[in-house]
């Protein structure tokens, strides 16, 4: 049993993966902290980490950029596991991050679904085989219309990750609509849709002669989401310091 204290417990994530806890016999949260102090749950709340001394395997984050300094310092004071979920880190904060993945592991993803990270490492395959015989490629991501930022964190990320496998380098295009001629050989198009409810759907597009593979990831729920951050607090709480990503964790099969 891995014991978690949920970090963000009274935010649209914390309630939902208290939730997919219940279901999990591999996992329950023993302790929750929120700045607000609302406790429904059978588990103590705390405003303030610093308050929390319930002993627990692993943290899992899912609160605000301006909370995880905080968060660091408590786990490495504790020795506690973390898995950081948060987005919008500054570049000191970064270094924050990789200092405590000397004395904690931590574990941070720019998405946190399985199903994302595995297909992430299926495109690094496709990218090196497909890329080099000419073929284009091209991202379409699809959010709900109260999403913020266009792209998505998880489409630079796809990107980032096929760019990763490639011997050079290709340049990301996010707009065509301000240049008439075609299209560069060495680049990514990366395109945002917004619309309705729709949780996430990433697609990658490998567009060769005569021939298209198309490869698509669909969020029917943000659950994905909650059961990702539990595995990888499972996956943490055994490991070394250092710092890993959502990729291990979908090659250990949780």
């Amino acid at each position: 049993m891995t014991r978690i204290i949920m970090h963000g417990c009274n935010g649209r994530m914390g309630k939902m993966i208290y939730d997919v806890c219940k279901e999990d016999p591999g996992a329950d949260i023993v302790a929750g902290v929120d700045l607000t102090n609302q406790n429904d749950k059978p588990y103590p709340v705390f405003t303030d980490i610093t308050e929390c001394k319930i002993h627990a395997d692993a943290v899992i984050d899912f609160s605000t950029a301006s909370a995880v300094d905080g968060v660091l310092a408590h786990c490495v004071e504790r020795k506690l596991p973390l898995v950081l979920c948060t987005t919008g880190l500054s570049e000191a904060q970064w270094e924050g991050v990789k200092r405590a993945s000397e004395t904690i592991s931590v574990l941070k993803s720019a998405n946190m679904s399985l199903g994302i990270n595995t297909l992430a490492s299926i495109l690094k395959q496709a990218a090196q085989a497909l890329a080099p015989a000419g073929f284009d490629i091209e991202i379409v991501e699809k959010h709900h219309n109260q999403k913020l930022d266009a792209p998505s964190g998880t489409a630079l990320f796809l990107a980032d990750q096929i760019n990763a496998a490639l011997d050079a380098p290709y340049a990301y295009r996010y707009d065509r609509s301000q240049e008439r001629k075609p299209r560069e050989p060495r680049e990514i198009g990366i395109s945002a849709v917004r619309g309705g409810t729709i949780p996430g759907e990433h697609e990658v597009i490998f567009a060769g002669m005569d021939e298209v593979i198309t490869i698509r990831h669909t969020a029917f729920s943000r659950s994905i989401f909650a059961k990702g951050a539990i595995a990888a607090a499972k996956y943490l709480a055994e490991k070394a310091p250092g710092l890993y990503d959502m990729q291990e964790v979908a090659g250990d099969g949780r």
